[in-house]
């Protein structure tokens, strides 16, 4: 891997983990302001909101100027949101801000790696990236839960500043503020990004002329016999995996009893399964290898089911792992057959803000209706057991897509896997 991989990967963690971190403070502010459990389910589509409305244009934005630069005006984004957080906004607001900052963030982190590699090392970046954001996963609400924790935050309410006199008072605002100071990290590592030397695309004078341009590459790709399956999978993948991150929370408060600091551990357990599951398909899988998996995401829907069975924190732990583990190892190879076929049709950072859309689409969706589902009363493992009945059912529908691809466009599909093939042995 060229060096710059690195300061990217870098850069990508340090903002990745206080984005989880501070989805668990956002959950504990919420908890002491005895906000409904609808508004704790409405973080995750909240922070997705700005992912879909503004999907026309944070392609183009991160295809006009140097990636790099794009990664660093959107954690100052990210900044804002806590800034905004922590002097009143109500968390639902100011965390969709955060997620503005996320939306922008997405095609310039995913659309400089078919930039600064070739395709022969997609798949192995696509397990680096996705690996190390697991892990910033794991990390994240690790620290997000120790930080509005008792010990912690004692410890952060009782430093004494002289000359300065702050607002905070609580534990979460005691939290947030030290992610601020996470997030300027990761923007000093995004002003060492090397340049790529690829040709900038100007953003047109008009930015309603985006909205065509994006429509036309989202049908595309949709219409892709490759780019399809892989995009349907990605997409549903990322929206079970957006909402995992408040369902075992709630799913710990309703079977274990535990508190927001005991359950973040738990979180972290999921992600530690995708972390595995990602590093060892970026080992086995190849570029073209996306399509067997499939069947994967059915067992995932399944497993979320058979959670709501589970009472005991041992058996729970290995459990959540496995979950984890079949995302992870479903959605790397996936995700670089998307990759792969995006640049190839439309360009890096149109792709990506088109997969960006679909998914995050996916995740606002599903949260809105879990969210929407605890607001009229359906109990947590009623919401959890529909959950998963859905992420299965949408899942074997995938694979029949694909089965009934082969049958009436075999050639076609096999002639786009030879060029993921070819490229794959001599990128």
């Amino acid at each position: 891997m060229k060096r710059g991989f690195f300061t990217i990967m870098s850069a990508q963690f340090f903002s990745s983990l206080a984005d989880n971190a501070l989805f668990v403070t956002a959950v504990q502010l919420l908890r002491g302001a005895k906000a409904p459990e609808w508004q704790q389910a409405a973080l995750v589509p909240m922070f997705a909101l700005f992912y879909v409305v503004l999907a026309p244009f944070v392609g183009a934005f991160a295809d006009s100027m140097p990636k790099g630069r794009v990664m660093l005006i959107s954690n100052f984004i990210k900044i804002a949101g806590c800034l905004l957080m922590l002097f009143g906004t109500h968390p639902l607001l100011a965390y969709a801000v955060v997620g503005l900052g996320a939306a922008a963030y997405s095609p310039a982190k995913y659309g400089i790696l078919t930039e600064l590699l070739p395709a022969s090392q997609l798949v192995k970046a696509n397990g680096w990236i996705e690996g190390l954001t697991i892990a910033s996963i794991i990390l994240g609400v690790l620290l997000g839960g120790q930080l509005v924790g008792p010990i912690l935050s004692s410890m952060l309410l009782s430093l004494d500043f002289p000359l300065i006199a702050t607002s905070v008072d609580t534990a979460p605002e005691a939290a947030i503020s030290v992610l601020i100071f996470v997030y300027l990290l990761a923007t000093w590592f995004n002003t060492s990004i090397p340049l790529t030397g690829v040709d900038m695309r100007p953003m047109p004078q008009r930015l309603t002329a985006l909205l065509p341009d994006f429509w036309h590459c989202n049908k595309r790709l949709w219409a892709d016999k490759l780019g399809q399956i892989s995009l349907a999978s990605t997409t549903l993948i990322w929206g079970v995996a957006g909402n995992l991150r408040f369902i075992v929370l709630a799913w710990a408060a309703a079977a274990l009893g535990y508190s927001v600091t005991q359950a973040s551990a738990l979180q972290g357990v999921v992600a530690i399964g995708m972390a595995a599951g990602a590093v060892v398909a970026s080992m086995r899988m190849r570029l073209e290898d996306g399509p067997r998996v499939i069947t994967l995401g059915i067992g995932m829907g399944i497993l979320i089911i058979l959670l709501i069975f589970i009472d005991n924190v041992w058996l729970a732990a290995p459990f959540l792992i496995l979950l984890g583990a079949l995302g992870g190892f479903l959605v790397v190879p996936m995700n670089a057959l998307l990759q792969h076929r995006g640049h190839n049709l439309m360009g890096a950072g149109r792709s990506i803000a088109v997969q960006n859309f679909n998914e995050q689409a996916c995740i606002l969706v599903l949260g809105a209706a879990y969210s929407f589902s605890t607001g009229m009363g359906l109990p947590t493992f009623g919401a959890i057991t529909a959950f998963g009945l859905v992420i299965a059912g949408f899942m074997w529908l995938i694979k029949r897509w694909h089965a009934s691809n082969l049958v009436a466009h075999r050639a076609e599909v096999e002639h786009l896997m030879d060029i993921a093939r070819n490229d794959n042995l001599h990128g």
